[in-house]
């Protein structure tokens, strides 16, 4: 592959092709994320829907920086060694919320592997900040793998966010050539752990890897038979020439029969659609859930 063809946008096909609503309110976000030095995943991974969450007044929030300790092959955000974590950034992180009128806020961070504990005191003096100022706010977490540690699982739960989520992201025969530090069978663990502990439990699938139907469906299987309770998946959507490659656009209809599958697995609640990222409409998940229930 030529460098003029790395540097070239794919083409995509129609049903990835969306339009950024015009709204003042995406410039509000910005300004306020930046006066109270705050990460989002809308940013760092270069998610598609910004624009969308964005005038609608939401975002995910990114604690413990915008560094990572791992490499992986799908995702956007830096890779090297992160700063120490801001003491002050659970309060910063509750007053966005505050101030956003926010009924269901989603955390997620970077991986830590360079904290004992993987952030996750951190991760809970940050739910607990956003708990105490916004009382009638619902905390969603999307947490990495704390390298399995149940101990850091037990730290998060402490401090009661309404749904814990962790993402499988693709299927087992390509976790370590997209993930290569993460384990498929650990993050299961993971999963299945939060769940055991009394946690409602997320997780999220890329389709577009190379993946074959038959892993899709072992994967869902696999998530279902670990107590998760709400599912999403998504079309993969390579952020450079430096990462993975996608093998194929998956069509919107794959994805309808993806949601009913997995609905008759028993998932409480399925997102499922080209652009649908893990925190994609997460209050409108969880109000699915609770009215399954």
């Amino acid at each position: 592959m030529t460098e003029q063809s790395r540097r070239e946008r794919p083409r995509f096909p129609p049903w990835l092709r969306k339009r950024i609503p015009a709204s003042g309110t995406i410039e509000q976000v910005r300004d306020m994320l930046r006066d109270l030095r705050l990460a989002t995943v809308c940013q760092s991974a270069r998610c598609p829907n910004q624009g969308e969450c964005w005038s609608a007044g939401t975002a995910t929030f990114m604690i413990l920086g915008d560094v990572c300790t791992r490499n992986c092959a799908f995702c956007a955000v830096s890779t090297g060694r992160p700063l120490p974590p801001d003491a002050q950034e659970p309060a910063r992180l509750a007053q966005a919320v505050f101030e956003m009128k926010l009924k269901h806020a989603v955390i997620t961070s970077v991986t830590r592997d360079d904290l004992a504990d993987g952030g996750a005191g951190h991760w809970a003096a940050c739910v607990k900040a956003v708990k105490m100022k916004n009382p009638a706010c619902a905390v969603e977490v999307l947490v990495p793998d704390f390298q399995g540690d149940i101990a850091a699982i037990k730290t998060v739960l402490a401090a009661q966010p309404e749904i814990f989520g962790h993402n499988l992201e693709t299927v087992e025969r390509l976790q370590l050539p997209i993930r290569k530090s993460a384990r498929y069978a650990r993050s299961l663990k993971v999963l299945e752990d939060a769940k055991s502990l009394g946690a409602v439990t997320k997780t999220g699938l890329m389709l577009g890897l190379g993946e074959q139907e038959q892993e899709i469906a072992q994967t869902l299987r696999d998530a279902r038979a670990a107590g998760v309770d709400i599912v999403t998946l998504g079309q993969y959507l390579r952020p450079s020439g430096a990462h993975a490659p996608v093998e194929r656009w998956v069509h919107p209809d794959e994805f309808d029969r993806w949601a009913e599958f997995a609905r008759q697995l028993g998932f409480g609640a399925v997102e499922s659609g080209p652009l649908v990222r893990t925190s994609y409409r997460a209050e409108q998940q969880s109000a699915r859930l609770r009215k399954a229930d």
